[in-house]
This record gives structure tokens, sequence and C-alpha cells, in this order.
């Protein structure tokens, strides 16, 4: 083997299974809290060493997600204050190699292709107590090497580019999740899906269709609801002609006449779609505070309103009434575990699951690619080369291809 090099330029890879001494990273620091173009500078770091059970991979491609701009932000909590460690390399989604194997791990090898879920177990064993790699953990996939724990490492579909393959895993992961797992969805429902042409949204809409359910993407634009429907919508609807739909604090008596007129509008709206007089059996929720109160009175009697986040605020209000009265329930969803994950792992590897990537960054761009989606100018799942020198390459041996013909 190849004696350790000091580091390696970014769109170079060592000899398999040789571990440099630094890495090149992407970092997040407090004095620099702030949007992305200000929180996320490049350095050069120690690579990581591994602990029994954890696995070290050569990230070719890296996931953008939400929770990145968060970690840089440091809102709603500061997640350097949880793992500790002084510094944060964002990034909950990658596919790479497995470069490096800890003590214990024996199910996987070094020149695996692999893809990572980002459910980090806080005691790995014992319980199902969880973090999100990349996020509370500070040891994410923008940087040369990441290190995760065995049971993140999936194999990776072998017919997607890195960079597609590293696009997915998060949203749709957390779709399936709340579609499959906690909502149970049947052939034959019918599923609003907020942002439907969002990372979440475009595989919820993908989820429903291939189980039979009809869904209705909720979306904000034309090129989204375009999208939605390729991808298997049975209807769409532009939430920007219903402007008083969302939910606000303090709503003067014209602004909630205004709310009250636009949810009503709404609903008939999902009438028309449906061709029928009722509402969605299912509601995908992760806009929160100012969806949550239209979502609880959309839903159908007896329907499900799922929820895995809250991008608008946490602090729901709304009508209880329509809950109990209609005998609704909220479902709460956090993620996927290992078995959900390789569940959904599996449906991308048969094709039947399709990634959406609307946009790919180079690895200079990666601190503007979040700005952008801090923004919201970007939809569908994006994501950014790291070790692959060239979009396209979909496995090593293309990779030193490539590398050895630039």
């Amino acid at each position: 083997m190849s004696e350790r090099p000091d580091i390696v330029p970014i769109g170079q890879v060592p000899e398999l299974g040789v571990v440099p001494k630094k890495m090149h990273a992407w970092v997040i620091r407090p004095e620099r809290f702030g949007e992305p173009t200000k929180s996320f500078q490049t350095e050069e770091m120690p690579v990581w060493d591994l602990a029994p059970g954890e696995v070290l991979v050569q990230v070719m491609a890296a996931g953008i997600n939400f929770n990145a701009i968060w970690a840089g932000l440091a809102k709603p909590v500061d997640v350097l204050k949880g793992h500790g460690q002084g510094f944060h390399i964002a990034g909950s989604d990658a596919s790479g190699v497995v470069w490096a194997v800890g003590p214990g791990v024996t199910d996987h090898k070094v020149g695996d292709e692999v893809v990572l879920h980002c459910n980090h177990l806080l005691y790995p064993g014992t319980n199902d107590l969880q973090t999100i790699w990349g996020y509370e953990t500070g040891d994410g996939s923008f940087a040369q090497f990441t290190k995760v724990q065995g049971q993140q490492v999936l194999p990776k579909p072998p017919q997607l580019t890195w960079e597609d393959a590293a696009s997915y895993g998060l949203t749709y992961y957390t779709a399936h999740r709340m579609l499959v797992d906690r909502a149970k969805l049947q052939p034959g429902e019918d599923v609003l899906i907020w942002g439907a042409g969002g990372g979440l949204g475009v595989f919820a809409v993908q989820l429903a269709k291939m189980m039979g359910a009809r869904a209705i993407a909720v979306v904000s634009s034309d090129d989204k609801a375009e999208l939605c429907m390729q991808l298997g919508a049975h209807g769409v609807i532009n939430r920007k002609e219903f402007p008083g739909l969302q939910y606000k604090d303090d709503m003067n008596a014209e602004e909630l006449a205004k709310h009250k007129a636009d949810l009503k509008g709404f609903g008939k709206r999902i009438w028309d779609i449906l061709g029928e007089r009722k509402g969605p059996d299912v509601v995908f929720e992760h806009v929160g505070k100012a969806t949550f109160p239209a979502s609880v009175f959309l839903a159908a009697k007896y329907g499900r309103i799922v929820i895995c986040g809250a991008t608008t605020g946490f602090d729901l209000n709304f009508d209880v009434r329509h809950l109990w009265m209609r005998q609704k329930s909220i479902i709460g969803s956090h993620f996927a575990d290992a078995d959900s994950a390789s569940r959904a792992n599996r449906l991308m590897i048969q094709g039947s699951v399709k990634p959406v990537m609307t946009r790919l960054f180079t690895w200079d761009e990666i601190a503007e690619s979040h700005q952008l989606m801090y923004e919201n100018k970007l939809h569908g799942t994006v994501s950014a080369l790291v070790g692959a020198p060239r979009p396209g390459l979909k496995n090593l041996e293309e990779t030193r291809a490539a590398i050895a013909n630039s």
C-alpha cells in the first residue's frame, strides 16, 4: 500500500484504502454564523479516526439539504453546542466508496460503493435514540471523507451516477417513512402533498402513485406543477391562487375573513380535482405553522395528518374541533430507521422510484448552492460533486479512468 499522503486535491482520489492525513472540507464555525455564503468556508481538516463499528467513506458527491442552512444560522438551535466539537461539517446525504472500516465492522468492506442514510444512533445496539448525521453530528458529507456508523451504509444503486445517488437519501427516506410506515397510505386513498415540487414532495408524489393512491400536489409555480404531473400527480394546485390561505398570528378581521374564504376555496378545488366532495385521506405535512390549520381542516373524516417538520414555525395553532369531531389523527414522523431506509433504497435500486435532480453544483459552489436554497431559488433535489472529477460517473472504475484522462 502507498505511503499515507498529507492531503489530496479535490477531484483526485488516493489509492484504494490509503487514507490521507488531512482533507478538504466546508466548515462552519460559531464566529461566522449567518447565511450560507458567510457561514460556509473551506478549510483543511484532519481525516477522522474510526471507533468500533464506524466506517470511513470517500465522498464522491453530497446532497444539498436545508439542515445545513440551519446549522450555519444556529437556528432554531445551535447544533455545535449539541455535539461540542467546536466546528461543524454539514451534509446529511452522500454517495461514495468505503475507504476504511473500524474494529468490529464485518458487513462492509473497503471498495464497496455506497449511499448513506442519516439516522445516527446515540447508543448503537442498546436503543433507538437517534440524531441526524451531518446536522446533530458534525462529521457530515461536505468533505473528502466522512465518518458514519456501519448501520448507516447502504448499497449504491448501480445504475445511478454519483450525483444522482447523493441527492435523494434524507428527503426520500423521510417521505417513505411518513407515507408507508407512519400514515400507512393505502391503494385508492387520496393524499394532499404540501411543497410537492420540493425535495420531500417529489418523492411523496412518486410513492403515492406507486402505491395506487391519488396525489394532489400543492406547488408555487407552473414549472413545479408540470414537474409534479410528470411524476404522477393526479392534480395540482398553485397555492399562490389562494394568498390568504396561510395562517399568520394576529390576523385582523379583514385578513381572517380572507383566510377563511381561501381555505374554503382551496377545499373546493380539492373536490374538483377528485371529482367528489371529500377531502384527502392523508395530508403530507412539513410546512408547519403556515399550513397546519388548513391541513387539519381539509383532511377527510378519519383522515391522517402526518408531519415530519415545521419549516414556517413549530408553534402550531389550529381549531381542534375539526380534529375530534371528525375523528382525524395527527401522526409524527422523524426521518427513518435503518430498516425503513433499506426498504426504501431497494425501490430506488429497482427503479420504482427515481431521483429528481434539478441542478448539480461543483465543490467550489457548495456555499452558493445553500444560499440559493435559503433564498427559495431551488426545487426538486440538488447535489454537488466532491471526489468525482466530473458528472456522469457511476463507479470507482469510471472515476479513476476520468481522473487519469483529465
